[in-house]
């Protein structure tokens, strides 16, 4: 039997994952950071469908309590998506730190150009 948070919550996993496949197909949402939200929203689905899935993870886990279950789920998502983060902001940084070492480059290059053409100065 279907209740109403069991269907609220379908509703709302569903909703939320129809909206990061808006936001791709907007191109807003890069595909590297879509497919985390993606696989969140994925979970949350099935996990709201199947709901016993809860119960199951928590018997296997000893948690006497089932939505204590999800909430370490939903700690473990937000854990691997934050690191996830991490990882793509770090590689940011070090192609940015390579920009700025070729643009310093180029610029002296430039300027040591600019000199033999125009010794004047």
């Amino acid at each position: 039997m279907i209740e109403a948070v069991q269907v609220v919550a379908i509703l709302v996993s569903v909703g939320l994952l129809l909206f990061v496949l808006e936001l791709v197909r907007r191109k807003l949402l890069g595909e590297d950071y879509a497919i985390v939200w993606i696989a969140c929203a994925g979970s949350l689905v099935v996990l709201a469908i199947w709901r016993e899935s809860m119960h199951t993870v928590a018997a296997w886990l000893g948690i006497h309590y089932p939505p204590a279950a999800l909430l370490l789920v939903l700690v473990l998502i937000v854990f691997v998506a934050l690191l996830i983060f991490s990882v793509v902001a770090s590689r940011q940084r070090i192609q940015i730190e390579r920009l700025i070492e070729d643009v310093a480059i180029l610029e002296t290059r430039l300027h040591t150009l600019e000199h033999k053409i125009d010794p004047d100065e």
